[in-house]
């Protein structure tokens, strides 16, 4: 951008400081905002930005201060947020998941569209240096056709995180898949295209009472390609997260990217090729009781505000970021919740 951005945040809970930091370094935070008063000032005073507690009145009060907003809402807001942001004439940075409905992840490109802005869904996973090395073999068609896949995602969420929280509630939550593994199931449609058809089961097993959906599934999968696999997915791993990985078995070549977030290269086979040299990548985001994904919100940050600059820059497109929205439908709709 021809001045440093400025930048308002919606939804000041734990991402939030996350989004603040980053927009810190590349231009102003000049507003918050949260239904919380407590939250909205607290982040305000940090970064010496005014607090709002409604989006409609900063959006409002802020038209000619703001440039772009990052969505840091509970999932089920993402849609009517970015939309509102959208069609005041602002750049959106939206947290993962675009949306918890293809039909609202639709809306968004709309608006987007239609007021020539920029809509960028946080995909971080895609910044991890085996998963870059992994899409280039594929890329170059190293690994041979892929005969099938594995993709596992083993945390934990223990009963504190949804604890008078929106997190385990259908309508602002969505599900396992959208709140914790969302990343995963992008990278797997950034490796092997769309998903053609799906069926499986999910369960809840130690979570009753705190959740509305499942703590964990297993689903077999066949992506349009006709290359089939298993996703197997759960927040019942003992005491911290476990296990986030994939492995891809090809013609001439097998690769497991491993690890607890796809930060790990754990095995490596591939005809004519030797074992690669890869940067360590950053550290996973902790929250104290619990730990997310990948902390590459730096690399997301320049990634986007290069893609602003320049139409040109390679950069997820809001059409693929719906289609983990779309490929979690497909699963949770071919996988019944029995018990």
């Amino acid at each position: 951008m021809e001045n440093k951005p400025r930048f308002a945040i919606i939804g000041c809970g734990r991402i939030a400081q996350r989004h603040a930091a980053e927009a810190s370094k590349h231009g102003a935070v000049n507003a918050v905002c949260d239904v919380v008063k407590e939250k909205a000032d607290e982040l305000a005073e940090k970064y010496n930005a005014t607090a709002y507690y409604s989006i409609d009145d900063l959006l409002q009060k802020e038209k000619d201060s703001i440039d772009i907003v990052c969505i840091c809402t509970p999932n089920g807001l993402h849609a009517v947020h970015s939309i509102k942001s959208l069609n005041t004439g602002k750049h959106v940075l939206c947290e993962k998941p675009m949306a918890i409905h293809s039909l609202d992840a639709a809306l968004m490109i709309e608006a987007a569209e239609k007021n020539n802005k920029k809509l960028f869904v946080v995909k971080q996973n895609r910044f991890n240096p085996p998963v870059i090395f992994v899409k280039n073999l594929l890329d170059e068609n190293k690994l041979g056709n892929i005969i099938n896949f594995q993709l596992n995602c083993l945390w934990n969420r223990p009963a504190e995180y949804y604890k008078n929280h929106w997190h385990g509630t259908k309508e602002l939550d969505g599900g396992i898949l959208y709140t914790q593994f969302s990343h995963f199931i992008d990278v797997l449609f950034w490796f092997l295209g769309d998903l053609h058809s799906a069926t499986g089961y999910r369960s809840n097993k130690m979570h009753k009472g705190s959740i509305e959906f499942e703590d964990n599934g297993i689903a077999l999968i066949e992506m349009g390609n006709k290359v089939t696999g298993t996703l197997n997915y759960s927040i019942n791993a003992f005491k911290k997260n476990m296990e986030g990985s994939i492995l891809l078995s090809g013609e001439k070549g097998t690769v497991k990217i491993g690890g607890q977030y796809l930060n790990e290269l754990e095995y490596f086979a591939v005809e004519k090729e030797n074992y690669p040299a890869l940067s360590k990548g950053n550290t996973s985001n902790n929250y104290g009781f619990y730990e997310g994904s990948m902390s590459n919100h730096d690399k997301v940050y320049e990634a986007f505000l290069k893609a602003i600059d320049d139409p040109a820059y390679p950069l997820a497109s809001a059409y693929e970021t719906m289609k983990t929205v779309e490929i979690i439908e497909k699963i949770y709709k071919a996988s019944p919740l029995l018990c």
